[in-house]
């Protein structure tokens, strides 16, 4: 475990003791998940304080972990069986894959292999040990720190497809392809790989002072120097910078919504492009309110070098929420995926278009006629009209 129970991502290690340990000495940082040991502090193996009288903090600390592990439990439930649906709706309904679509795709993915990493952190939470070996301690910690920088990049090209869809339509029939998406995400995995090689190469297992073992991210000497750089590191490249980016996006989309309000046909084209840009919005604002108290506490661990056990383990479960509240989002702001959702569930019932989620090839075609030279024809949905020489489409974007 770190000193003060620091991490890039999750405070406290898979398995670690709170007393000195090889972990500790070797200033490593265990998985999420498993931080609850902290609130042992002060008590040695055999369970007894530091003046040797016992008492029930044991007991105390084991019904926390119990607790903390339902929570898990939960989260990961409800995450694997959301995310499942996303997928399964895209690649099921192939009007559904536009290419804001296949970016949604690429997030899902990405929270559903979190999703699978939970089992491992809840058992050695009961355990108070880590009995899955070195490599399974590399291969989960790595996920986890894939899944959270391939979240915010995900949310970071989704708002710049927000912004080239608003700002820029014309261009947006050319960029905004499945086959460019694809190649996008592809290009956002190799990305988030390159930055986690950090945790890639140092995470281990090592034993604690009690014969237990901890999966624990083991920082190189000096250990305080290179935690306090790691931290700042995590905080610049997966969440700062980012979000400034996003925020950026925004705030041009905003100014040019204001700029061609009164604009013939733009009031109509305003309304098909809100729907989804707020989905988007809102996706983005859940993520930074779901990561904000994470990074806050690394940041104060590190550099005032206090650290409250209950805080952290409450700022490691909310950003495991929001592997699972993404596709809730989806199902309240998207009509497409509410659609696909009561066509999975069979609950087709309940929304009397039961009918096959809308396609949206292009945000440009949306209520403009444009020259058809440039749109190649194979592009052009059946809902598409032809007058002198024009596309008109009246195809409804998501």
């Amino acid at each position: 475990m770190l000193p003060n129970g620091t991490c890039p991502r999750l405070p406290g290690g898979a398995g670690s003791d709170s007393g000195d340990s090889g972990g500790s000495d070797s200033g490593g940082c265990g998985a999420r998940g498993a931080s609850e040991e902290a609130a042992a502090e002060g008590m040695d193996s055999g369970g007894r304080n530091s003046s040797g009288a016992p008492n029930t903090t044991l007991s105390e600390s084991q019904g926390s972990a119990i607790l903390i592990s339902f929570i898990y439990s939960v989260v990961c439930l409800v995450g694997l069986c959301g995310n499942s649906m996303v997928i399964y709706v895209i690649l099921r309904y192939a009007k559904m894959k536009t290419a804001t679509n296949i970016y949604i795709l690429n997030l899902a993915i990405a929270d559903e292999l979190l999703m699978l990493s939970v089992p491992f952190l809840v058992t050695s939470t009961l355990l108070h040990h880590w009995p899955f070996g070195s490599l399974l301690c590399r291969l989960v910690l790595s996920v986890d720190a894939i899944n959270m920088f391939t979240s915010i990049y995900c949310l970071t090209v989704l708002s710049v497809d927000r912004y080239i869809a608003v700002v820029h339509p014309i261009k947006a029939a050319r960029y905004r392809r499945p086959t460019v998406a694809k190649m996008v995400n592809l290009g956002v995995w190799v990305l988030s790989i390159l930055i986690i090689l950090p945790i890639i190469i140092f995470s281990n297992t090592a034993a604690n002072s009690d014969g237990t073992v901890a999966c624990n991210m083991l920082m190189p000497e000096p250990t305080q120097r290179w935690l306090v750089v790691f931290v700042v590191y995590t905080f610049l490249m997966g969440f700062l910078l980012p979000v400034v980016a996003i925020c950026l996006c925004y705030i041009l989309i905003i100014a040019k919504m204001r700029m061609v309000a009164l604009k013939a046909g733009w009031q109509q084209r305003k309304r098909s492009e809100r729907k989804i840009t707020l989905m988007v919005m809102m996706v983005v604002m859940v993520f930074v309110i779901c990561w904000m108290p994470f990074y806050i506490v690394q940041l104060v661990n590190v550099f005032v070098e206090q650290d409250d056990a209950t805080i952290s383990q409450l700022s490691v479960i909310l950003g495991y929420a929001n592997s699972c509240a993404n596709p809730i989002l989806y199902g309240f702001l998207s009509d497409n995926f509410k659609r696909s959702f009561q066509r999975l569930l069979c609950l087709s019932w309940m929304d009397n278009a039961a009918e096959e989620p809308i396609d949206y090839y292009a945000t440009a075609l949306k209520s403009r006629a444009y020259s058809v030279e440039d749109f190649p024809p194979d592009n052009l949905e059946s809902g598409s009209m032809y007058r002198n020489g024009t596309c008109t489409s009246r195809i409804t974007t998501l």
